[in-house]
């Protein structure tokens, strides 16, 4: 067998494995970076890109400052029993840390001064800046590592090309109203339709794609060195520490022998249909958003040397609510139902017609409701009803508000349509008289702008979600007039929060809590420290970056 050797080894390649790299590598560390896919990035390029890190120099710079009681107010109240002040003080503590150091290595961020948590009555609740994303970035810049990237998702782009959230994402939205909106989507398609004719790909990077890129050059500066298509078959241990893995790759395996271990980033297991069956509710009716290769590597190696997955937490994954897109290909393809859902002039409901949830909250929120909601025995299916208006003014899933078509959708069956709620309820197959009652109910309050059964747009978070020209309720407008549209919507996950027990320091520990020498873990291969809670948006990053920073400073000797 082949032999390599290096000081740390990390393996995956998401924002926690390369944000471990990058830091070991700035400390003085020779680093090998091993990834199981042919491209990098793992599910965090896929990502919104929105990173939640409390009290950091981004938004401290933009007049943002907050003593750190308000962030760890809110998480001991989101977060209940679930709540490990050891984890959660690390995390707090390196959080603006990590920012800071990666502003230092070339990453530029922006902040989110406006976004707040997603339980804005919670006590320390933050009603903006505690959120950043990496900046737009020019792939260009990459020079051939380009070609290491992975390309953005096709059900969350467009053609190929990203929209950030904020003024691009509005700017898109509002084109056909507004000329300085149509100026900038037209230079903004231009130039992705001239780089896709030019590389293949589109080289205006936002969200993820933008932050893993932006983290790739840094690590390649600071000499880290990639491997791909070499996943790990089994860690090495010698004195009873970890020191190094096995990599299986085209020219036979590599022993890779690291003198300051391994760390563990590897995307957790939402591709793992065994421990999905076992852990997941109703997991034959699941879409993970999550990369193919995300099947629980990082899980099963810890395990092999005697660590112990934590499932205390509230949740086992991070829920999303999805609806599945089939392609002419024949490819089946999940998307997130993010945007639309806190909008005016629409409404969850399941097969009986009836609501379930407030549609204006979180994307875990809706799934959780979902699941509670349908009686056992029964597929947790539920279904977003609105109007045509509704879609050509902020689109329905996959489909695109106007000038898009929308026509494709409606023959492929994504989109069922109906004259009246009744005929669309018969297409969908939800009981029809239930429909209309909750139509009527629903068109009854919101002309006066209320929502009297579950609250929409009564918090900050809720707000912002909606639409500030539908007065006086950003979230609540009737459905009234046809035809009317809906998308069948079912659970899925961005990712899992049930990783390896860990401690503050990332190490993962053995069934009696101690830590295995050597070994360390972050992102999804760690138990999540939001112990399996969402309460704001980029509690995926934020936490995969700051520990894949601290598994990196701790491997070093320098915490």
């Amino acid at each position: 067998m082949a032999t390599r050797d290096c000081d740390l080894l990390v393996l995956g390649s998401g924002a926690a494995g390369l944000s471990a790299a990058l830091t070991a590598a700035r400390h003085g560390l020779r680093v090998i970076l091993a990834e199981k896919d042919s491209v990098l990035g793992g599910t965090s390029a896929w990502s919104g890109g929105w990173i939640w890190a409390p009290r950091n120099p981004v938004v401290q710079r933009s007049g943002v400052d907050e003593p750190p009681e308000g962030p760890r107010a809110y998480l001991q109240a989101v977060l209940g029993n679930n709540f490990d002040p050891g984890k959660v003080d690390a995390f707090l503590d390196h959080a603006p840390r990590t920012i800071a150091f990666l502003e230092a290595e070339g990453l530029e961020f922006q902040g989110g001064l406006h976004i707040p948590d997603t339980y804005s009555t919670q006590p320390g609740a933050g009603m903006g800046g505690r959120s950043v994303i990496a900046a737009p970035f020019d792939g260009l810049a990459l020079g051939e590592d380009i070609r290491l990237l992975r390309k953005p998702l096709p059900e969350t782009s467009f053609m190929g090309m990203t929209i950030q959230s904020g003024p691009d994402l509005r700017a898109f939205m509002t084109m056909t109203r507004s000329v300085p909106a149509f100026v900038h989507v037209t230079r903004r398609f231009t130039r992705h339709l001239w780089d896709l004719l030019r590389h293949g790909r589109g080289m205006q990077l936002r969200n993820g794609n933008a932050l893993v890129a932006r983290l790739m050059l840094a690590a390649r500066k600071a000499g880290v060195e990639f491997i791909t298509e070499a996943p790990a078959t089994r860690l090495l241990q010698s004195d009873g520490q970890v020191r190094g893995a096995v990599l299986a790759t085209a020219r036979g395996d590599i022993a890779v022998q690291a003198t300051k271990g391994v760390v563990l980033a590897t995307g957790g297991w939402p591709q793992d249909i065994a421990r999905r069956a076992a852990q997941f509710p109703a997991p034959d009716l699941h879409a993970t958003l999550a990369v193919p290769q995300a099947t629980g590597d990082g899980l099963r190696l810890a395990e092999a040397v005697g660590a112990v997955q934590d499932r205390s937490l509230a949740s086992p994954g991070a829920w999303c609510p999805v609806s599945e897109v089939r392609w002419p290909d024949g490819r089946v393809g999940a998307f997130p139902h993010i945007i639309e859902r806190g909008k005016p002039g629409i409404i969850g409901v399941l097969r009986d017609g009836r609501r379930f949830c407030n549609e204006g909250l979180g994307y875990h929120d809706y799934v959780a409701a979902l699941l509670n909601s349908v009686p056992p025995g029964q597929p947790p299916e539920s279904w977003l009803i609105c109007t045509r208006a509704f879609q050509r003014r902020y689109g329905l899933g996959i489909s695109r508000p106007a000038p898009v078509p929308v026509g494709g959708w409606i023959r492929r069956g994504y989109i069922q349509t109906g004259d009246t709620p009744e005929a669309l309820a018969r297409a969908c197959g939800i009981d029809p008289q239930g429909l209309a009652r909750t139509l009527a109910d629903w068109n009854r309050d919101a002309v006066r702008g209320e929502d009297p059964a579950f609250g929409r747009g009564t918090t900050a978070y809720m707000r912002l979600q909606g639409d500030p020209d539908q007065h006086p309720n950003p979230c609540v407008a009737p459905i009234e007039k046809g035809p009317f549209y809906a998308v069948k919507v079912i659970p899925g996950s961005f990712g899992t929060f049930a990783g390896l027990a860990t401690d503050g320091r990332a190490r993962v520990l053995d069934g009696q809590g101690q830590p295995i020498a050597g070994l360390h873990a972050a992102g999804c291969d760690m138990a999540s420290v939001m112990g399996g809670h969402y309460p704001a948006g980029g509690i995926n990053l934020g936490p995969a970056l700051t520990f894949g920073h601290i598994a990196a400073l701790d491997a070093a000797g320098l915490l």
